[in-house]
């Protein structure tokens, strides 16, 4: 669907009354605008819709496409067109003996064969009592995925183990995990596919020389593993590629976390709860495959954010976790959202004219109370919000819990509600009708972060395919780097003036003078 069509389409929908409004005269949907997902209980009341308008957006994504292109996703077609890639994410939680192919080959035998390499790796260094520290050094979905699940899943841990995560090339990422480790109980996890990031192998051969001048050039055999494609630089590195932990290029790095470059996850959390983890991504992978539109969590959701960026102009969206371990959530959601649909040319090649992926950013509630939620109440600026919460906490200080549950209950009331001002207090007026979504599950198990993170991911490509954009390239990223390769070697050498523009050549001179 081109942007008229769709900008007409959610013209044609009404603009409900406000939430107050809506609950007074329909107490029903509190019950009714509930979707259960697995262990997820999905409330999406307080929003701005009636069944009028649910019923519309429902309609507009099955008149979009949505449906083939999910299908054609679930069956290996190469929906990544600028690549000309397969984008399969769904077969690394795909359970032993089912079938998935990608070019006539089926893929889950090869996904498990990887799977039961890790898991008797795994096994090894858990046993193992003079490993106590893993570095992962990696960037992008390489860091991102697994730092935010061990954060998120530390109650689940190894007793002995901890984990570390360098990514930022910036010298002081690295400097200050080397310094609180020991070169004999510390073992480096790098993931690159190519094995060749500039800003990881840039760690990695830092880490290398730490650890060599410490323990001799044999250690790298026994401290070093891969996670990698290219058994050639690995093996260069001085890996042993019977270390090398492998995937494809059907994985995305945003959605790589449950492939092998989750390694240093399993470690921390053991094998079988990371197929638990893994399980509970399938979960929501056969509710978005299989249940009608009108039932889905993905594209109910995913709808819910078309209705909001492109027929009110929001431009933001705010994903509060009321749980301390979903700290890192936000920043990971911003890459598989941001990187993924931050487009602005559709997938036919012509230009996008209306807006696409929101600016996704957020805190941990409720800290997050305390700095920016008074522009969520009373800013100018209409921000939707999806609150996160846990009956049950991994901690003993259930007064804390209580305390924390109830107040993301009353954030989700308030946004949503507001409260009028008496007279001569204009300052104290609450406008509410603020949309919000309220997700809840038991406790944050394995499983269920895996659920949360599939279903984000499958909200992600509902609406790349209402906006007709390709959520799976990047394209985006390739420019500064390009022109990093090019500046690096003109700040201790020769610099070129006349391939930069005069401003960027002055920055150069500036530091050269300095460094």
């Amino acid at each position: 669907m081109d942007t008229a069509d769709l900008n007409s389409a959610l013209a044609e929908l009404p603009r409900p009354a406000h939430l107050r409004t809506l609950f007074a005269d329909d107490p029903g949907r509190a019950q009714r605008y509930v979707v259960d997902v697995a262990d997820l209980r999905i409330d999406y009341s307080k929003h701005r819709i009636d069944d009028t308008v649910l019923a519309g957006l429902v309609s507009l994504a099955e008149r979009s496409g949505v449906a083939a292109r999910r299908d054609a996703m679930f069956a290996g077609e190469h929906v990544n067109v600028t690549e000309d890639r397969a984008v399969m994410h769904v077969a690394l939680r795909a359970p032993a003996g089912s079938v998935m192919t990608v070019d006539g080959a089926d893929v889950v035998g090869d996904v498990h064969e990887v799977l039961d390499q890790m898991s008797a790796f795994a096994d090894r260094v858990r046993a193992d009592d003079r490993i106590t520290h893993v570095v992962n050094i990696g960037i992008g979905g390489s860091d991102l995925g697994p730092a935010m699940v061990y954060r998120a899943l530390d109650a689940y841990r190894h007793e002995r183990i901890r984990c570390s995560f360098v990514s930022n090339v910036d010298g002081a990422d690295i400097a200050g995990v080397l310094a609180g480790s020991d070169p004999a109980s510390t073992l480096f996890v790098v993931a690159s596919k190519t094995f060749g990031t500039i800003e990881t192998l840039t760690n990695a051969r830092t880490a290398r020389t730490w650890l060599v001048d410490a323990l001799g050039e044999d250690a790298v055999r026994d401290h070093f593993v891969a996670v990698s494609t290219n058994a050639e630089r690995v093996a260069e590195f001085g890996i042993d590629t019977a270390n090398m932990f492998g995937f494809w290029d059907w994985v995305g790095g945003r959605y790589s976390v449950d492939s092998a470059i989750g390694l240093s996850v399993m470690i921390a959390i053991g094998p079988d709860r990371f197929r638990d983890f893994l399980h509970g991504f399938h979960l929501v992978d056969e509710h978005f495959r299989t249940a009608p539109f009108a039932e889905n969590a993905p594209v109910i959701l995913a709808m819910l954010g078309v209705w909001y960026s492109n027929g009110f102009g929001f431009d933001t969206k705010a994903v509060l976790p009321y749980a301390e371990e979903l700290g890192r959530f936000p920043a990971y959601l911003q890459q598989l959202d941001m990187e993924s649909n931050g487009k602005s040319v559709r997938l036919d090649g012509t230009p996008v004219t209306g807006a696409t992926g929101p600016i996704v950013w957020g805190e941990p509630g409720t800290n997050g109370q305390h700095a920016f939620y008074q522009l969520l109440h009373q800013g100018t600026r209409i921000v939707p919000v999806d609150f996160i919460g846990f009956a049950t906490p991994h901690h003993p200080h259930r007064e804390h819990h209580d305390l924390l549950m109830a107040n993301l209950f009353a954030q989700s009331e308030a946004l949503a509600f507001g409260r009028d001002a008496s007279p001569g207090e204009p300052y104290r007026q609450f406008d509410g009708d603020r949309p919000n979504t309220v997700i809840l599950a038991e406790q944050l198990t394995p499983s269920v972060l895996g659920q949360l993170i599939a279903l984000y991911e499958h909200i992600v490509h509902v609406q790349g395919t209402i906006w007709g954009v390709n959520s799976y390239d990047q394209w985006g990223v390739e420019l500064g780097k390009e022109l990093a390769n090019q500046i690096t070697p003109e700040l201790t050498g020769e610099p070129d003036p006349s391939a930069h523009d005069a401003a960027t050549n002055a920055l150069i001179a500036w530091y050269r003078a300095l460094r």
